[in-house]
C-alpha cells in the first residue's frame, strides 16, 4: 500500500520523520503502550525510535503494509501511530493497529486515525481488516467499537508476551461494505458507571475484585448451587475479571459487583447473561452470608432488571433457582418475578447427579419496587 498523506476525521496521517524522534520515544516507552503491544522493544530507547523511523516503517510499507504517523493537522505534531500489518494480498486482508501518546489520549485520536486508515485501505482494494486486542485492553476495544469494527470472538493464546506467555486476544473485524458508524453495542455502559438505589451500588466487575470474588465463589453456600459444580480456581476467577469488560462490549454478559453504598464494602455479585437474538436475559446473583437478610439481593435484582428493560431493551428477564432454595425464590417473588415451572434434571450436581431447577420470569411492567 502506498504511504501517501491522509487527512480525515480531524487527524493527519503522514510518514514518520526524524523530528518525531522524541515523541516516538515518549509514546512507545510509555507503560501502557509497553503493556499491550507485545512486539515493542523493552526498554524502548532513542535508538529504537531512530531505527523505526528510518528502517522499520519503510520496511512495513515495502512488505505491503503501512506505517503512518498520526499528527495534529493544525501543528503537525505527532500524536501517535497507526498502521497495517500481516497483509494477505490473496485474501485482500490486513491487520490494523495503533498507539497514542499519553497526553493525546481521551481525545478520540485512535478512533479518528483508525477510521481514516480503514477508509483509505478499503479504497485501495482491501476487503477485510482485523483488529486484535488483549481482553483487558478496554480502551483499545472501545476504539474498535467506535470505528465500526464488529466482535468475532477470542483467539486463544493469540498473543506472545515478554517472558513467553500467550495471552488471549479479542478479534474485531470490519469489512469494506459494512455500514459506516460505530458498532451498535447490545449492552450499554451503566449511567455514570453505576446503578444505585441509595442503599446498594452495582458497578462493573473489575480485575481488582478477584480476591473478594474468589472468596465468594468458594464459600460453601455458593458452591452448593454453582454451575459447573464444585469450587472454581483462583485463576478462573481472575480470568473472569479480566474478560468482563470484553464480554460487556460485545454484548454477551453484564457482570457486576454489589457494594454496600454506605461503606463501599463488597456484598456480592450479580449478572445478566444476554440472549440477544431472543431479546431476553438470565439474571443471577450471590451474596456473602454477612450481607444476607437485609434485602440487598432483592434490591440488586430490581436495579438489574430495571436497567435491562429500560436501557438494554429486554423483552423478558428470567432466573432459575434450586427448588429447595426458598430464600432465593422469595427474592425473585418480591421483585415481581412469576413462577413459570420446573425444569427436571437441568443442572449438574456435585456428586455427578442431576438437579431440578425452578424457572421464574419477569416482563416489562411487572417489576415490583
Amino acid at each position: 500500500m502506498t504511504v501517501e498523506p491522509i487527512e480525515a476525521h480531524g487527524v493527519r496521517l503522514r510518514p514518520f520523520r526524524l523530528d518525531d524522534l522524541t515523541d516516538v520515544v515518549a509514546g512507545c516507552a510509555d507503560p501502557v503502550t509497553q503493556r499491550f503491544m507485545d512486539g515493542m522493544p523493552r526498554p524502548y530507547t532513542e535508538a529504537d525510535a531512530r531505527r523505526w523511523i528510518t528502517e522499520g516503517a519503510p520496511a512495513v510499507a515495502a512488505s505491503g503494509g503501512a506505517a503512518y504517523a498520526v499528527a495534529d493537522p493544525a501543528t503537525d505534531r505527532l500524536l501517535g501511530g497507526v498502521g497495517l500489518s500481516n497483509p494477505l494480498p490473496q485474501r485482500r486482508q490486513a491487520e490494523i493497529g495503533y498507539w497514542v501518546l499519553p497526553d493525546a489520549r481521551g481525545r478520540g485520536v485512535a478512533t479518528a486515525a483508525t477510521r481514516a486508515l480503514a477508509e483509505h485501505a478499503f479504497a485501495d482494494g482491501i476487503d477485510r481488516l482485523e483488529l486484535l486486542t488483549r481482553l483487558e485492553n478496554v480502551a483499545s476495544q472501545r476504539v474498535a467499537v467506535a470505528a465500526g469494527f464488529r466482535p468475532e470472538g477470542v483467539r486463544r493464546g493469540g498473543g506472545l508476551a515478554p517472558g513467553g506467555s500467550r495471552p488471549d486476544l479479542a478479534v474485531w473485524a470490519r469489512l469494506a461494505d459494512d455500514p459506516p458508524g460505530p458498532y451498535p453495542r447490545p449492552l450499554p455502559d451503566l449511567p455514570e458507571g453505576r446503578l444505585t438505589d441509595g442503599v446498594i451500588v452495582l458497578r462493573r466487575l473489575e480485575p481488582e475484585d478477584t480476591d473478594e470474588m474468589y472468596r465468594l465463589n468458594t464459600s460453601p453456600e455458593v458452591v452448593s448451587s454453582r454451575v459447573p459444580p464444585g469450587p472454581p480456581t483462583r485463576e478462573e476467577i481472575a480470568g473472569r475479571g479480566l474478560g468482563t469488560a470484553h464480554q460487556w462490549l460485545v454484548g454477551t454478559v453484564a457482570a457486576m459487583t454489589i457494594l454496600d453504598a454506605a461503606s463501599g464494602a463488597v456484598a456480592g455479585s450479580c449478572m445478566l447473561l444476554h440472549d440477544q437474538p431472543a431479546g431476553q436475559a438470565m439474571l443471577g446473583y450471590s451474596l456473602f452470608p454477612q450481607w444476607r437478610g437485609r434485602g440487598y439481593a432483592t434490591r440488586a435484582v430490581r436495579l438489574l432488571a430495571r436497567w435491562g428493560f429500560t436501557q438494554v431493551g429486554l423483552a423478558r428477564v428470567w432466573a432459575g433457582t434450586l427448588p429447595e432454595n426458598l430464600a432465593s425464590r422469595r427474592v425473585l417473588e418480591r421483585a415481581g418475578f412469576r413462577y413459570e415451572g420446573l425444569l427436571r434434571s437441568r443442572l449438574p450436581g456435585v456428586e455427578g447427579n442431576r438437579r431440578d431447577s425452578t424457572v421464574y420470569g419477569l416482563l416489562p411492567g411487572e417489576l415490583v419496587d
